[in-house]
């Protein structure tokens, strides 16, 4: 009964299994019910994202390269400032598909060497006038192999860079608006956001840092993953940075750039000199103080204890240490080799038992008289001028420009780096004056890259997670199956076990069992009598007799059997 009654258990708890396995991968299949679930075929299914026409001023997705080719400049020029043999930009540009692939058909710009220099750039469709719509600037970049030193940013170039003969001259003091993008060398890691700014006095450009970003950035340089830079430039002088969509650094162009964009009102007077008489001393010496006549400078720190006493019993004979008396030179030594040979020396056992042993000398005290170097007191000094500043004169070079915005217009993008890693590939770049234009772009482009990267590292654990999540029933079903199961432990474990019945005849007779060990011992034993037989017929047949003899069995200190020794069968007494 009992082995009936775990194989329903059995069978239910599988039909509850099997039932919520089906009802998984039929929901996974079928998506009647208003559940979708995209299959790994149609995951891997890319086509190059598109823009309507007229919303970006520069939409790449290197999908195509013929049409890369017909756009992008490579650039012919050397860098400036550095040797002849390494000045060149040879570095090479190539369209590849990842070294990690997320979608077959999706290609990239990839920096395919190491150490050398390199630069790539193209005209946008129409030039970005900074007129009061925003700035936005968006693209991809994967460090396939992580980044140790170099820089993946991207360049906007000024006005003045037109055609593809420009382009190919394009180098590292080719005029740019705006640096945007990562940089690392060693543990020194940035995100810039460099603006040049035009002087509206006298036409000079200066480069305005930004401050840096507030969040930690080190995972984007190792973790070899897709990672998605956005800059936005507002027309009322504020900024955001973005990495992956979240915000990372923000401000103001006014306030929050080094050097500032306006300079102060005033400065120091580049001509006003401190005059040669001017005090800036707080304290002095004090002139009229003189070293009194008992001051000894001569006087040592400490001196001997003139009070001290050398103690009784002090044995000045005896050293401190002394030969072990007990030690016998090795039987293996070779004076010749090893030298004489000396007992080791241990405590002399007589200074133990005596306050000192050896040369008494009184100790040291510090010396009373002792003064030290005298020196004259410091008192205020009545000449005293304060600190020296030279005076404050209006700034000859102040001018007040509120809006940092109106930037030089930008007429194309490259691309002017050296990186220490290879298989820099970029990707997915946007120029345009709508913020709902990238966010667009960043959906049709970059978050499925991202979904499809985490669904691929998702554990079988993980996955089930998340289809219970989005479908609440499969909690039900799991509760009711783990229920089973819990049932199932428990009456396997505590419920009753087939050979009760067994294990109770024993306690309840003395006859042998067809497997007891000492069988042929217990036949020499004395013989069971009538009256025994039927009292065991008699405990079978009535219940309450059972239960007496058990108990009255249980309670009788058992005896060894005749002739048994140690470790053999102990058997209880019978009951006449």
């Amino acid at each position: 009964m009992a082995s009936f009654s775990r194989k329903v258990y059995l069978v239910g708890a599988l039909l509850v299994l099997v039932y919520t396995a089906g009802v998984v991968k039929a929901e996974s299949e079928d998506g009647d019910d208003g559940v979708t679930v995209e299959t790994v075929e149609e995951d891997d299914e890319y086509h190059t994202p598109q823009l309507s026409p007229g919303k970006a001023h520069l939409v790449e997705t290197f999908d195509d390269i013929n049409s890369f080719k017909k756009r992008w400049v490579k650039s012919e020029a050397k860098k400036q400032g550095v040797d002849e043999n390494i000045a060149k930009y040879d570095g090479k540009w190539e369209i590849q598909a990842p070294s990690r692939k997320i979608f077959k058909e999706d290609l990239g710009l990839v920096l395919t060497t190491e150490a050398k220099h390199a630069a790539i750039s193209t005209l946008l469709d129409k030039p970005f006038d900074f007129s009061g719509k925003p700035l936005v600037v968006q693209y991809e970049v994967t460090m396939q192999e992580g980044q140790n030193c170099g820089g993946a940013y991207i360049k906007l170039l000024s006005r003045g860079t037109n055609s593809r003969a420009e382009l190919r001259q394009f180098h590292d003091q080719t005029a740019y608006t705006i640096m945007f993008g990562p940089d690392k060398c060693g543990n020194d890691n940035k995100l810039h956001f460099i603006f040049r700014h035009t002087n509206p006095r006298n036409g000079t450009i200066e480069e305005k840092h930004s401050k840096k970003p507030t969040a930690r950035l080190d995972d984007i340089y190792k973790d070899k993953e897709p990672h998605l830079y956005t800059l936005i430039v507002r027309p009322d002088n504020t900024f955001s940075v973005l990495v992956d969509n979240k915000e990372v650094n923000a401000g103001s162009l006014l306030d929050d750039f080094t050097p500032p964009v306006n300079p102060p009102e005033e400065i120091d007077d580049p001509n006003d000199k401190k005059p040669e008489d001017w005090d800036e001393r707080e304290k002095i010496v004090d002139p009229s103080a003189r070293k009194p006549e008992d001051w000894d400078e001569d006087a040592p720190a400490q001196i001997v204890d003139p009070n001290a006493v050398k103690p009784d019993g002090w044995l000045d004979d005896e050293p401190d240490m002394i030969p072990d008396p007990e030690a016998v030179k090795p039987e293996d030594w070779d004076e010749e080799m090893d030298g004489s040979w000396e007992a080791p020396l241990i405590d002399n056992p007589k200074c133990s038992a005596a306050p000192g042993c050896g040369t008494w000398s009184a100790p040291t005290i510090t010396n009373p008289n002792y003064r030290g170097i005298w020196r004259a007191p410091l008192i205020p000094n009545p000449n005293y001028l304060g600190k020296w500043t030279p005076k404050r004169i209006p700034n000859p070079h102040y001018f007040r420009d509120d809006h940092p915005y109106k930037m030089t217009p930008i007429h194309a993008v490259g691309f002017e780096l050296w990186s220490m890693s290879p298989a820099l590939l970029f990707d997915n770049l946007l120029v345009t004056d709508d913020v709902g234009v990238a966010e667009e772009w960043a959906r049709l482009t970059f978050l499925p890259k991202r979904a499809k990267i985490s669904r691929d590292s998702e554990s079988v654990v993980e996955r089930a997670l998340q289809f219970a999540g989005d479908n609440p029933w499969v909690y039900g079903v799991v509760i009711v199956a783990a229920f089973l199961l819990v049932g199932l432990a428990a009456y396997a474990c505590c419920g009753p076990r087939a050979s009760d019945d067994s294990d109770a005849d024993a306690k309840k007779t003395d006859a042998l069992l067809e497997d007891d060990p000492h069988a042929s011992d217990a036949e020499d034993d004395e013989p069971r009598g009538k009256g025994q037989l039927e009292h065991d017929e008699q405990a079978h047949s009535d219940h309450a007799e059972q239960t007496e003899d058990v108990t009255a069995t249980e309670q009788t200190p058992l005896v060894d059997t005749e002739g048994a020794g140690d470790g053999q069968r102990k058997r209880k007494p019978r009951k006449e």
